[in-house]
């Protein structure tokens, strides 16, 4: 009997999950390395989209008259201040993705949150015709409005926000 396929005083059900659920030991260890893989590439695009929010947040603090044209007319602060402190938040966002491991999911939760908030400045500068970072047509601006919902889903998945909600969603 192998030690691997046995169930030697129940010790491969503990050691070796995969026989919980029904999948041999070279399928299982297949299936562990995918995941253990797949939790790598997880933690690298997490640090990707920390450093894409620091490298922006640094952007609005040292050039803030570009982010201007996605500040729309109808909010009733100084849009300096608006890209200001919308540039503090992204660097906060970015450290917090790549050093707060242990809170990642509340952290992607929060990123998300903050790509859905700041997407109607991208929809005004549509709607507005507003060039800046190259977007000087309203094909870019479109197109642009498109990488919205992708930034939204990249902090759910590398954070592991959304597995962990649909895994409460099953309990």
């Amino acid at each position: 009997m192998s030690v691997l396929n046995g169930n030697l005083w129940g010790i491969s059900r503990v050691c070796f999950p995969w026989h919980r659920e029904g999948l041999s030991s070279s399928e299982g260890l297949r299936s562990f390395r995918n995941l253990k893989f797949m939790a790598k590439i997880k933690i690298l695009f997490r640090i990707l989209l920390g450093a894409f929010l620091l490298l922006a947040g640094i952007a609005h603090l040292v050039s803030p008259t570009e982010f201007l044209a996605q500040v729309p007319d109808w909010v009733p602060m100084d849009r300096y201040l608006i890209v200001i402190l919308s540039g503090v938040v992204e660097m906060i966002l970015g450290v917090a993705l790549i050093t707060l491991s242990k809170h990642r999911v509340m952290v992607g939760w929060v990123v998300a949150a903050f790509f859905v908030a700041i997407f109607p400045g991208n929809i005004s500068q549509y709607i507005n015709q507003v060039d800046a970072f190259g977007l000087d047509s309203d094909r870019a601006r479109l197109f642009r409005l498109f990488f919205q919902p992708v930034f939204i889903g990249w902090a759910l998945w590398a954070t592991g926000a959304w597995t962990t909600c649909r895994q409460k969603q099953g309990d």
